[in-house]
Formats: structure tokens, C-alpha cells, sequence
């Protein structure tokens, strides 16, 4: 999901005017008409309210990373009952509306607080847009007032600033923007490899277990160094959606930058975890991959997701548990199998297993044009790569069945005895039982891939 920070005083009833405006995204029964309760709630499901004009201000001044898209009201109190007035509202007051802090006239600032809640909505926009560079289009002014406010509308022209569109809050298009930018997939992915590498910059050195992956200790990344590329990582997405031509680069060069360490590892299982090797190993083919061609202009936003979360788990020792930053990242992939359905489909032993391991394998071999001898299936599709014999889609999906064949450590079955040995003319590829039960991340990131791996299944 993305984040919002909406700034809203609530006249009104809180639970209907939120309902109004975030009946989208937001589940029922975490509205209120307590307003502090209110806003605890909501901040759960990433959306972060300030009932004040301070208090939204502060919020833009200090936390604007926090968030991703801001819903702001016009008409809004210069600060909250019970606060005190800061020195950046007074600092205000003092440019615009004449008070003055060395006297400090108590009888005249109720009425420049009064003239101020009228326009508050209007400071803070022009704050985010012209100080703070927060792009304009993630902003929507969702106000019962304003709208007749000529004054404010010919300060606008005068400054050469287009005025926004003012909706009434139970305007049908408040809710659909809301919606629609709560599930913008570049959003999304920015803020869950954001909260992502967040997660990962807290984790104790004993988490990080990337140079395993490294034979050469000379080569061996110091833990300093990993926070580096976390930070890069972390800032590396613009706020601003980029255009479709600009999107597909932008996700080409951070698969880049996020594989660059692998070109020094090499992929291996550690600690009979045989998922690792199938994480490293995704990691190290994309790497080379993004060194060696153009696969990933094709990538999408779950792509890349996929990859964050592989190459988290591969550095980081992260424990059996979905985390919070994998589960927003998991909401990226469509359509996703049920829990019950996908119990059904990885069974309970290779016989009544149903992913179809031997039909994908079968096409691979045949677009390979070998098929009279056994090769993993990660290195038919090296070479597939490297021969220029696939397109990128093809590639891009073989990644995520990479995950399958590996966890599922094929081999070729060889009859026991010499005399049906000489008999043996036949391919017989078998694939071993792997359990995606056994950990509820493993669980949760096979269903959600299911369908971008084998998508007629």
C-alpha cells in the first residue's frame, strides 16, 4: 500500500467523514468518532493524520519521508486544544498577519489564528510545492470550504500558481483517487523496499550472513558497507511516478544496483536451507543477466519486488516469519493463489503434488533443443540467455520457476541394476518433495509467485 498523510480538523463526524473519504482502503471498524482513536487506527493501515495546522506542518517539516501521498483540508485550527502555539505558527502569524511576537498581544492573536484557520490549507500547500518539491499531483485538496474564496484564488493567479481542485469530501472522485493512488504499484514498490531496507539497516551484524556467499575473504563485504548500499537502495526510487519509458529504466537500473554485490558470491545452500539456493541463485543469474543484456527493460513492479525480497532473505538470516515489508511488497502480485487451493496444489509428497515441474521442464528442453540428456533448469536458461533463443518475458518468468526447480532439487532417475540399465534409453527426470508449509514466509511467498511462475497452471 502506499502511505498518506491527511490533514484534517473533522467539524464534522469523524467516522462519516473518513468513511467519505477512505471507505476505500480502509477496513470499517477501524473508524471512530473519537478522533484520537480514530487517528491510532488509521495509522495502522498507513494513514497518518494531524487534526492542527501545527501539527501538520510539523509533520511536512520533519516526516515528509514518511509518506507518499497527502490529503489536505482547507480550513483547519492554527493549533489543537491543549497544545501551545509553536515559534514556527507565531513566526507565521508575525509575516502574514501582523502579529507581534515582542509584545505578544493575546487579544489580537485569537484573531489572527481565526484568519489564518480560513487559508491553513493554502500555506501548507504551497510549503509542499514550492519549498519542499512535494510533487503537486500526489496532493488532493478535500475540503467543504474554500471553494468561494476569491481572495485566496486571485493570490494564486497573481503568484503564478495554478490553483488546485478543491473536492467536497462526499465527492465520489475523493474516494476514487484515494483508491486509485493507495494501489499504484511504483508507489507501493518504493514504499515497501523503503520500509524494506528500514528493516534490514536495524538488524544486528550476527543477522547478515551475505559473505558466506563469497569464497574470497578478500573480498568480503564489511557491515558498514552493506548499511551503504541500503541507503542507496532506499533512495534510489523518485517520489514523482515516472512516465511508462521512464518507469521501465528506472527498474532495469535498480535491478542492476541490487544485484551488483553478487557478482563476487556464488550460490550455495546454507544450513540445509535449500531455498537459499534458489534465492542465490536467482540473485546471481540476474545479476549476470543485467551485466549482460536487456532482460529487465521487460521487468514490471512485482519483478522487482520478487528480487528485493529474495536477495533480503539471502543476505539476512530473517527468521521463519512473513515480515511486515514482504507482505506489503506480496500485495504487488495478482492473482494470487488461496491458502486452501495452494495446500492442494504442493501436496503432501511428490505423488500427489500437482505444480506441473515435469511439463515446464519439458518446455524448456524443447525451446533448449536438447532433449536427449538432463540439465538443471537454471542452466538451460543461462543458455537460452546467453544464445539470445528467449525473450525477455520468458526469462523474466524462468526466474520464478528457478525457485521451483531448485527448492524441488531434480535429478535423473537411473535404474539399480546393470541389466535394465542397458535398457535405459528413456530421459527420466524426477523432481524431490520440498515442504512450502514448513514456515509461514515460505508459505506466503510460494502462493504469491505461484501464478507468475506457471501462469496456465
Amino acid at each position: 500500500m502506499s502511505y498518506f498523510l491527511w490533514i484534517e480538523d473533522f467539524e464534522n463526524s469523524p467516522k462519516v467523514t473518513a468513511s467519505e473519504v477512505l471507505g476505500g482502503i480502509v477496513e470499517a471498524q477501524s473508524l471512530s468518532d473519537h478522533k484520537q482513536q480514530l487517528k491510532n487506527n488509521l495509522k495502522q493501515q498507513g494513514v497518518f493524520v494531524e487534526l492542527s495546522f501545527q501539527d501538520g506542518l510539523g509533520f511536512i517539516r520533519n516526516h515528509l519521508q514518511k509518506i507518499d501521498y497527502i490529503i489536505l483540508d482547507i480550513d483547519l485550527p492554527a493549533y489543537s486544544k491543549g497544545d501551545e502555539i509553536n515559534d514556527e505558527v507565531l513566526q507565521l502569524l508575525e509575516q502574514y498577519y501582523g502579529h507581534d511576537r515582542a509584545n505578544n498581544d493575546e487579544s489580537l492573536l485569537g484573531g489572527q489564528c481565526k484568519a489564518l484557520k480560513e487559508v491553513a490549507g493554502y500555506h501548507i500547500y504551497t510549503e509542499l510545492v514550492v519549498q519542499l518539491g512535494f510533487p503537486k499531483e500526489h496532493i488532493l485538496f478535500c475540503s467543504n470550504h474554500g471553494e468561494n474564496l476569491k481572495s485566496i484564488q486571485d493570490a494564486f493567479k497573481i503568484a503564478k500558481i495554478t490553483l488546485p481542485t478543491i473536492y467536497q469530501k462526499s465527492n465520489p472522485d475523493v474516494q476514487t483517487w484515494v483508491v486509485e493512488k493507495h494501489q499504484n504499484p511504483y508507489s507501493r514498490l518504493r514504499r515497501g523496499i523503503i520500509e524494506g531496507c528500514q528493516y534490514l539497516i536495524d538488524l544486528p551484524d550476527n543477522q547478515f550472513r551475505f559473505n558466506q556467499f563469497i569464497p574470497n575473504t578478500d573480498k568480503r563485504i564489511a557491515f558498514d558497507d552493506i548499511h551503504n548500499y541500503l541507503d542507496i537502495l532506499t533512495s534510489f526510487f523518485p517520489l514523482q511516478v515516472p512516465d511508462n519509458l521512464n518507469q521501465s529504466r528506472s527498474y532495469k537500473h535498480f535491478i542492476r544496483i541490487l544485484t551488483h554485490e553478487w557478482d563476487v558470491a556464488k550460490p550455495k545452500q546454507l544450513d540445509k536451507l535449500q531455498e537459499l539456493l534458489a534465492f542465490s541463485t536467482i540473485m546471481k543469474m540476474a545479476r549476470n543477466w543485467s551485466a549482460h543484456g536487456n532482460v529487465f527493460e521487460a521487468a514490471n513492479s512485482q519483478d522487482v519486488a520478487f528480487m528485493f525480497i529474495a536477495n533480503a532473505r539471502t543476505m539476512f538470516d530473517l527468521g521463519q516469519d512473513l515480515l511486515p515489508y514482504e507482505r506489503h511488497l506480496l500485495k504487488l502480485f495478482k492473482p494470487v493463489i488461496e491458502p486452501n487451493v495452494f495446500e492442494e496444489l504442493v501436496g503432501d509428497c511428490p505423488n500427489n503434488r500437482k505444480i506441473p515441474l515435469i511439463e515446464y521442464y519439458a518446455l524448456l528442453l524443447k525451446k533448449h533443443g536438447n532433449t536427449y540428456q538432463a540439465i538443471n533448469f537454471h542452466e538451460g536458461l543461462n543458455d537460452l540467455q546467453h544464445g539470445n533463443k528467449a525473450n525477455s518475458a520468458y526469462l523474466i518468468r524462468g526466474l520464478y520457476q528457478v525457485y521451483w526447480f531448485l527448492t524441488s532439487y531434480g535429478h535423473v532417475y537411473i535404474p539399480p541394476y546393470e541389466e535394465k540399465l542397458k535398457q535405459f534409453n528413456k530421459l527420466n527426470y524426477q523432481f524431490g518433495y520440498f515442504n512450502y508449509k514448513k514456515h509461514n514466509y515460505l508459505f506466503e511467498i510460494a502462493r504469491h509467485i505461484y501464478k507468475s511462475s506457471f501462469p496456465k497452471a
